[in-house]
């Protein structure tokens, strides 16, 4: 069955949700040829490729919103290091030093419902820089309407980054100061304004098989280009902070089920990803992900440049 659908997949035909359904329901004993399908999927659309983004943390806590699992939100309590907006000259720094690590985009995240308007101006500079750089400038700016995106693209910016996080279903567990619609408001208006898209979520939060499934379809629906897949890092002092670790594997069927689901997207492997799959991190490309996060990231650690370039030539595989 699984080797079927992944045929399927690679000559055209699109999975339905019912076919998602029972991949999620297969034995651990099937895990292999669940992910060997998904390589297969990968090598067919991906090739040998591997796409690297990283990211500056440009503006850290002190957010209104409520998000359950962010170390920066009004309900945490975890100790973080908090600032304003960064100035370009640092933020530049950081994008030199991405490009040194091998890296094609490079994006600034803001803490915040929305960045205000003296802070955009103040982007739109430093996305300049990065273009001029020679790497792709991306954001994460919060919910940003469409004018104030046609702005930022007119200053260069390639890519904007907004994730729904989870399913429509299970969000209101997640989120209560912004809404699912508030958050599809901001990609149809990227989408509008001529920008490429990124939008994921993170795994680990209480959802179940059925909403990350319901999530997959919902990108696909949307046509994101990039697929964040986060697993949540426990953090204390946030809401879920007595959450568990995903089992590893269980967070390799996720990325292989997602492939399986969106075969022609990049599905990007970023926080958590040394924390939740240790060892089994050097399965990722196998379980079918082509494209990394990497450095750290807002909160929280990831690997260095290094590491990940010397992780990806280890696999066979080159830097895009």
């Amino acid at each position: 069955m699984i080797q079927n659908l992944a045929s399927k997949v690679i000559s055209g035909i699109p999975i339905i949700k019912s076919d998602a359904i029972r991949l999620t329901k297969i034995q651990k004993t099937e895990l292999p040829d669940l992910f060997s399908s998904a390589n297969r999927i990968r090598e067919a659309f991906s090739g040998d490729m591997v796409d690297l983004c990283a990211i500056v943390n440009a503006k850290s806590g002190a957010c209104p919103e409520d998000c359950s699992y962010c170390a920066q939100s009004s309900k945490s309590k975890a100790d973080i290091i908090k600032y304003p907006l960064l100035k370009k000259e640092k933020i530049l720094k950081k994008t030199e030093e991405a490009k040194d690590g091998g890296v094609k985009r490079f994006s600034i995240v803001t803490s915040g419902k929305k960045v205000s308007k003296n802070e955009l101006k103040e982007i739109a500079f430093m996305i300049e820089g990065i273009k001029n750089i020679g790497l792709l400038p991306c954001a994460s700016l919060g919910l940003l309407g469409k004018d104030e995106l046609l702005f930022l693209k007119a200053h260069g910016l390639d890519r904007y980054h907004h994730n729904i996080e989870t399913s429509e279903r299970f969000f209101p567990h997640v989120c209560k100061t912004h809404t699912y619609s508030d958050k599809l408001k901001t990609l149809e208006a990227a989408q509008a304004a001529g920008l490429s898209v990124c939008s994921g979520g993170i795994f680990g939060m209480g959802e179940t098989w059925e909403d990350r499934i319901d999530m997959a379809f919902f990108l696909k629906e949307l046509g994101v280009d990039s697929v964040p897949v986060n697993f949540l890092i426990p953090i204390k002092g946030t809401p879920l902070s007595d959450r568990e670790l995903l089992d590893p594997f269980e967070a390799l069927k996720i990325i292989s089920l997602f492939r399986f689901i969106l075969p022609h997207k990049a599905i990007r492997i970023c926080g958590g990803r040394v924390q939740v799959l240790g060892e089994s991190g050097e399965m990722i490309f196998t379980a079918g992900a082509d494209s990394l996060m990497t450095g750290n990231y807002l909160t929280t650690t990831g690997r260095t440049f290094e590491d990940d370039l010397r992780f990806i030539r280890q696999h066979g595989l080159k830097v895009a």
